[in-house]
């Protein structure tokens, strides 16, 4: 299967996130901090690793696990069609000396057939996956933004910044660390969301029978 639908959280995420982080509230400046806030150079900075976070948030695990199997039960497909088809040549090859012409001309016509579709069969399903990968990653994406937008308006914070290995931040005080605090109030709001989902799936279920 082509590697372009393999999960790329650890690229597109960590970039994503890093800019997502960087938000400035021109509003709350240091003279309206609450005391005993972080500041650094006057100004009220946090930070989120950007890693950690993905690692161990709910939502990101379960929708990673779930890319996964659908990826693997694709390959299995596709290593299953193609093995069939492959087969059927063979056997084709074998008895294509006891054909007639025409006979061996028509088969060869429908394998031929058959391998084309198998081609935009595995090319279509692809192309799912990766909508549906992308899909995820923008609810990811939007989850994580509406939280930190909700957690900053009790905080405050100037600057929420994206801290990754490699990534443009090279230190980071442990004192300005939140992470822990977001990954926490994450999982509450994604359990609370689940909760609820499952609850109206269970209700319309119901209500069908």
């Amino acid at each position: 299967m082509n590697n372009n639908t393999s999960l790329i959280w650890n690229i597109v995420l960590t970039v994503a996130l890093a800019v997502l982080y960087f938000l400035h509230f021109s509003g709350s400046k240091s003279g309206s901090a609450a005391s005993g806030s972080p500041e650094v150079g006057g100004r009220r900075i946090v930070y989120v690793q950007v890693d950690s976070l993905l690692t161990n948030y709910d939502f990101f695990k379960e929708t990673k696990k779930e890319l996964e199997n659908k990826r693997f039960q694709l390959e299995n497909d596709l290593t299953t069609r193609g093995r069939s088809l492959e087969n059927e040549i063979a056997f084709f090859q074998q008895r294509a000396q006891t054909m007639t012409l025409d006979q061996a001309r028509a088969t060869e016509q429908q394998l031929m057939k058959k391998q084309q579709d198998l081609v935009q069969y595995r090319d279509r399903s692809a192309q799912q996956l990766a909508q549906q990968e992308a899909d995820k990653n923008e609810m990811l994406y939007k989850q994580i933004q509406e939280y930190i937008k909700k957690y900053n308006d009790d905080n405050n914070y100037e600057y929420v910044l994206g801290y990754s290995q490699g990534g443009g931040i090279l230190y980071a005080d442990t004192t300005l660390n939140v992470t822990q605090k977001m990954i926490e109030g994450l999982n509450k709001e994604y359990s609370e969301i689940s909760k609820k989902s499952g609850t109206t799936a269970k209700k319309d279920s119901t209500s069908k029978k």
